[in-house]
């Protein structure tokens, strides 16, 4: 951990809370993470704590405005009331506010200390300079000179904007999140060929390990002995799980099929691919932030603006001959209404209300930066596996020869296969269940490695069910009949695999990635929008190439690697392109991270999800288009919001300065506080007839 700011590029935020960095970390695997001072890692008690820090502060200082505002002179002159007193009633605005702002102001304080040593002054700059002022000539009105004590004015600022930075909070990306996930990936412990169990981070080089029937790999490494099917689709996104036997790779975090393998470790740490993909989400996430600087550099010009204002009137009335008493309460009704209540609620309230209005149309908001940058996409990327098509393998199509019909060789298929694990015999079994057709006791079954499988049926006929290396094994040419379809299967990427009866072709299965019903329908109206649809995968060019005909693409990405994957985005981002993706796997996690809007389907992985900014929670791609909708409803509230608020700021400053005080025009500080209610009030107003829009 070093607190060098050198090291820490301008602009980055605390990734657990958003407030400026002071502190720089690189963990064990190499990747980089920023905290502020109240976030360290050794802190973890209160990481990830920051949204409730804000909830709670803002509960408990709404209790005590309450009675604050009541008891002020101020509001009951304005109001043309009185509250009964009571003994002690009258230090009512002094003691709670003085508790308000060590309680509920102190989290804008200690974020204003960490900016300005940051030197990067902002958002908590500006409320701290106005709840500063106002409890200091508020101290300064109840027991030294005569003035307007702002205890109330103080009070419902600090109020609005801890409910603002509460919102704002609720929003803020936990970069942890994703990183926690994929780490999930790997089982704790390893066993070492000689059966001892030692846990994953104690793993060296050239050791040899034994991966169990549906364990996970603990490493990468190198097969030395054993066959089995691999599930890598967490990671490499091919659907079909990937024979393995000696010499073959396998990742870390893949899942073994029905053998067992003994591997020879080969990476190990930050060496290995699942490390590699930890860095690309982390590095995607960081510079995504970044992104928000210039929200940050808004906030330091009204700092400024504020500052000169202030300045400018204190030496204005001074040289004017004006009393101590009266030119400080300029200057103080300057720099509270300069603090923009409403600014600081423009964006959080509408985004509260979009993010509510997307998770009643099964979108869940996760991020705020995700849902304003959706409205300027004009590429989305789908990943194909478990996106556009169902992740799973399932039987197209049919084809019977020598008199044999489509039931018959589902009989023979399932029956054989209803004892093996592999996924293509799987599809085969379920399909023949999904018909009710019956299956046989298999006997004598053995697996012919790499090739298949085979048993006895009705005590007499070897029925075997494989690919093309068991007709080269068995020396059977493919059927006349059968070539043109087979030929036009391998060019859609389906898998084939043949049925046999006693050495004697007498049918082939295809087997695919079924695409979703939901998909073209969803393409459709993307392209409505005059959105261009994309779609990457890891799977072959053939497969790539038939799902985008049949959903009729733009474009497609075939055979693209994880890492490859997060480089195809920053592609079509170079080219000009705002891009979204969309996907579900570990696979997805550095694309989703590194495209400006990261789409997550529901029953995806945990990493998927935490590295996307919107979840589609239907898992349904037609909410797709609704998200662009919503996106330019928010947008055009938000500008809204922002032109009232910045126009009242730039009218009410010069008022409560005075400039127009030679002609009788100043404003009173009640008005100026009326002012700066009405104006939150009309913020708020406006951001719920968002509400009205139909999805």
């Amino acid at each position: 951990m070093t607190h060098n700011h050198n090291e820490i590029p301008k602009g980055q935020k605390c990734e657990l809370c958003g407030m400026a960095a002071e502190y720089v970390h690189k963990d064990k695997m190499g990747i980089t993470h920023y905290y502020c001072s109240h976030h360290k890692p050794q802190d973890s008690k209160h990481a990830g704590h920051t949204p409730n820090m804000f909830r709670d502060r803002f509960w408990l200082s709404l209790i005590l405005t309450i009675p604050v505002v009541l008891y002020s002179r101020m509001v009951q002159e304005w109001l043309g009331f009185r509250l009964p007193e009571f003994p002690g009633s009258a230090w009512i605005p002094f003691i709670l506010g003085t508790v308000i702002f060590f309680y509920g102001g102190t989290v804008f304080l200690k974020g204003a200390w960490g900016e300005l040593k940051a030197r990067l002054p902002g958002m908590m700059t500006l409320i701290s300079l106005a709840i500063l002022s106002a409890y200091i000539y508020s101290l300064a009105s109840t027991f030294f000179i005569s003035g307007t004590e702002f205890f109330w004015e103080l009070a419902t600022l600090i109020v609005v904007m801890l409910f603002g930075h509460w919102m704002e909070m609720r929003s803020v990306t936990n970069a942890q999140g994703a990183l926690k996930e994929l780490a999930k990936l790997l089982p704790d412990t390893a066993e070492l060929a000689n059966g001892k169990q030692i846990p994953v981070s104690e793993l060296k080089l050239g050791d040899v390990v034994l991966v169990r029937p549906g364990a996970k790999v603990p490493a990468d490494g190198k097969v030395i002995d054993g066959q089995s099917d691999v599930n890598e689709s967490m990671i490499t996104g091919e659907s079909k799980s990937v024979d393995k036997t000696k010499n073959s790779d396998v990742i870390a975090g893949t899942v073994n099929g029905s053998g067992s393998l003994k591997v020879e470790v080969t990476k190990v740490g930050e060496s290995t691919a699942l490390a590699g993909i930890m860095r690309l989400v982390a590095e995607a996430q960081n510079s995504k932030s970044r992104a928000q600087m210039l929200a940050d550099k808004a906030a330091f010009y009204l700092t400024i603006i504020a500052i000169i204002s202030g300045a400018a009137t204190l030496i204005a009335w001074l040289i004017a001959g004006q009393s101590l008493g009266f030119t400080m309460e300029r200057v103080v009704t300057v720099l509270v209404i300069a603090c923009p209540h409403a600014l600081g609620l423009a964006i959080p309230l509408v985004t509260s209300i979009s993010t509510t209005l997307g998770a009643r149309n099964g979108l869940l908001v996760k991020q705020r930066q995700a849902l304003e940058s959706a409205r300027n996409i004009d590429v989305v990327l789908f990943d194909k596996t478990g996106t556009l098509t169902k992740g799973e393998q399932a039987v197209v199509d049919v084809w019977p020869i020598r008199g044999q019909n489509i039931n018959s060789v589902l009989h023979l298929a399932a029956s054989v296969e209803q004892t093996s694990e592999h996924s293509l015999g799987q599809a085969a079994v379920k399909a023949a269940k999904e018909k009710n057709i019956g299956m046989d006791t298999p006997a004598q079954f053995k697996a012919i490695a790499g090739h298949g499988v085979e048993a006895i049926l009705h005590g007499k006929n070897v029925v075997s069910v494989g690919g093309p290396r068991l007709l080269q094994t068995k020396q059977v040419q493919i059927p006349e009949e059968l070539k043109g379809n087979i030929e036009q299967a391998d060019k859609d990427g389906k898998t084939v695999i043949y049925v046999l009866e006693d050495n004697a072709v007498v049918g082939a299965i295809t087997i695919a990635d079924i695409i979703r019903e939901e998909s073209k329908q969803a393409v459709s109206r993307l392209k409505e929008q005059g959105v261009k649809v994309a779609m990457i995968t890891g799977d072959s060019q053939g497969v790539a190439a038939y799902v985008a005909k049949e959903l009729g693409l733009d474009n497609y990405f075939a055979e693209v690697l994880p890492e490859h994957k997060a480089d195809k985005v920053k592609e079509l981002q170079k080219d000009g392109s705002k891009v979204a993706m969309v996907g579900d796997g570990v696979n997805d996690a550095p694309a989703l991270a590194q495209a400006d809007l990261g789409i997550a389907i529901g029953a995806g992985t945990d990493v998927a999800i935490e590295s996307a900014g919107i979840i589609l929670v239907k898992n349904d791609p037609r909410d797709i288009a609704k998200i662009f909708k919503l996106s330019k409803a928010t947008y055009s509230k938000m500008v809204q919001n922002l032109v009232w608020a910045t126009g009242y700021n730039v009218v009410a400053i010069p008022l409560a300065a005075g400039v127009l005080a030679g002609i009788g025009i100043i404003l009173p500080p009640a008005i100026g506080a009326l002012l700066m209610s009405a104006s939150t009030v009309i913020v708020a107003a406006n951001a719920q007839l968002l509400r009205r829009i139909s999805l």
